[in-house]
């Protein structure tokens, strides 16, 4: 008898700082669905030494970017191995440019692509407020994780830093090029009439949204807390 599991294959596009990481863990969780990182895919194939692994670390280890050809032949061949699997799959960090966009759709259509609407200013505020305890990993907001003594970690007492990719004018910077390689590649899903836009100034009043539009889709393992 046929399987009657309805399947989807997604997309996940936000701008650094958005909560994507956030929002696709809850998708995972609460949806049947794998989460494909292009970044995890290109470090699992280096590692393991695939033909493939072999090419990009040639780029990879000299800074360089992965070539669009190479980068679709990566992620071609884990979703065309995930096809078979009768699994959905929800897939970040990939496309980055239209043309990727373009060649992704002959080789797995996408049949939705959740885009996470963040206004900058909301982003900058949030990621300024973000300062680690380089040795230990820890991560501390001013907002809404403060450490106990300004400055200082909890459990050391050792001082702590800002990266310098958290300082307001990095962030702004990334932003901006998040936007610049973004905006195509929205339109043209647009086009498609797959895109679907979830607006909000926290991943909590964002996640509730995206979760009513995916149950309209795929069957949820777990509901709505």
């Amino acid at each position: 008898m046929p399987s009657t599991k309805r399947l989807l294959q997604a997309l996940i596009m936000g701008a650094p700082g958005s909560g994507k990481g956030t929002v696709s863990e809850r998708i995972v969780r609460s949806f049947d669905m794998l989460h494909i990182s292009s970044g995890d895919i290109l470090r699992k194939m280096i590692r393991e030494k695939t033909d493939i692994g072999i090419q990009v670390n040639k780029f990879v280890s000299n800074g360089q970017l992965v070539p669009d050809e190479l980068m679709l032949k990566t992620i071609g061949s884990e979703l065309n191995r995930l096809s078979s699997t009768d699994h959905s799959w929800l897939l970040d960090g990939f496309p980055r440019t239209k043309p990727q966009a373009l060649s992704l759709f002959q080789i797995a259509p996408v049949q939705v692509v959740i885009s996470l609407d963040v206004p900058f200013d909301i982003i900058i505020n949030r990621v300024k407020g973000r300062w680690i305890h380089a040795p230990s990993g820890r991560v501390y907001n001013t907002d809404f994780n403060a450490p106990k003594v300004p400055g200082h970690d909890d459990v050391t007492g050792e001082p702590l830093m800002q990266r310098d990719d958290d300082k307001p004018e990095s962030v702004k910077k990334r932003l901006e090029i998040y936007s610049e390689m973004a905006g195509p590649i929205l339109e043209y899903y647009a086009e498609q009439n797959i895109l679907a836009k979830f607006s909000g100034k926290t991943t909590n009043e964002i996640w509730p949204q995206v979760y009513k539009y995916l149950a309209t889709k795929i069957e949820p393992k777990e509901k709505l807390a």
